[in-house]
């Protein structure tokens, strides 16, 4: 008499067979349908580095042990990685296998206790107010690229300090003519802020380069929100290597960046006792 198989049995035997980065790809693709664009990118350059590790070879979670934690750990300092880049990695692989024990692939085990998997503070630049005079004093007369970035910088230090990203997909109905309402992409958090003569004078002059788009600034020009999202990280390498550009050319000491703005406001605000609400 033929012995009947075990469904449950058999399930869990073909859960265990599941490998680390097939595993992961999967994650990166439902995170890709989600339109989770920010933190499919983070997992892929994850992979990448669990990859490079692993030689090309794939794994069963079974093999990820506390010594498997420590050599990875080893290899990202012996290639040189920072502390926070190296959290960053220990992070989405805790992540990976936790989400992986919840789907009872993995056995659930305490891996990362003795591998660092904070945020060590960095140093945040601000500019004082001559500086950012400066910058806006620049003869910018023939280089678009050039007085895009510098619109798009002094939008941020007007606008609160709004994120590059939310300037990127800033959208026409988001300005009602008096005010700007959007929501932060990083945390989804609701904010309105009144658009100053500058911010209006901005938004006019490249009213004509977005008349065929819904956003604001020329930055976003497709429909699809997976090309969108790409063009906004071009965009923003793009604008970080200008930002470097207009500092050398203003004389400003500080290597300027999109985040510089957020800095900037924060600090001149705190000056001039103005509440930080953002």
């Amino acid at each position: 008499m033929a012995t009947r198989k075990n469904p449950r049995k058999a399930q869990s035997a073909q859960k265990k067979k599941i490998t680390v980065l097939s595993y992961m790809a999967r994650q990166i693709d439902l995170m890709k349908l989600e339109k989770r664009f920010g933190t499919s990118r983070n997992y892929s350059k994850a992979q990448n580095s669990l990859n490079a590790f692993l030689k090309g070879r794939d794994i069963c979670f079974s093999r990820i042990d506390e010594s498997f934690v420590h050599e990875y750990n080893s290899f990202l300092e012996q290639r040189g990685i920072t502390r926070n880049t190296i959290s960053f990695y220990m992070r989405i692989l805790r992540a990976l296998y936790n989400k992986a024990t919840k789907e009872h692939i993995a056995r659930p085990r305490q891996l990362f206790s003795d591998v660092y998997t904070g945020v060590d503070k960095t140093r945040k630049r601000a500019l004082d107010e001559k500086a950012v005079k400066r910058i806006m004093a620049l003869d910018l007369k023939g280089l678009p690229s050039l007085m895009l970035s510098r619109d798009i910088f002094y939008f941020s230090f007007c606008m609160r300090g709004m994120s590059f990203v939310d300037i990127a997909f800033l959208k026409k109905h988001d300005y009602d003519g008096e005010y700007i309402t959007y929501h932060r992409q990083k945390t989804g958090q609701r904010l309105m802020v009144y658009a100053e003569p500058c911010i209006e004078r901005i938004i006019r002059r490249y009213s004509s380069q977005t008349a065929g788009t819904p956003y604001i600034f020329p930055i976003i020009k497709s429909d699809n929100s997976e090309t969108a999202f790409r063009q906004y990280q071009t965009a923003l390498g793009y604008h970080n290597r200008k930002l470097k550009e207009l500092a050398r050319r203003a004389k400003v000491n500080i290597p300027l960046s999109s985040y510089c703005a957020r800095h900037t406001w924060a600090t001149v605000a705190r000056n001039h006792h103005i509440p930080i609400s953002v």
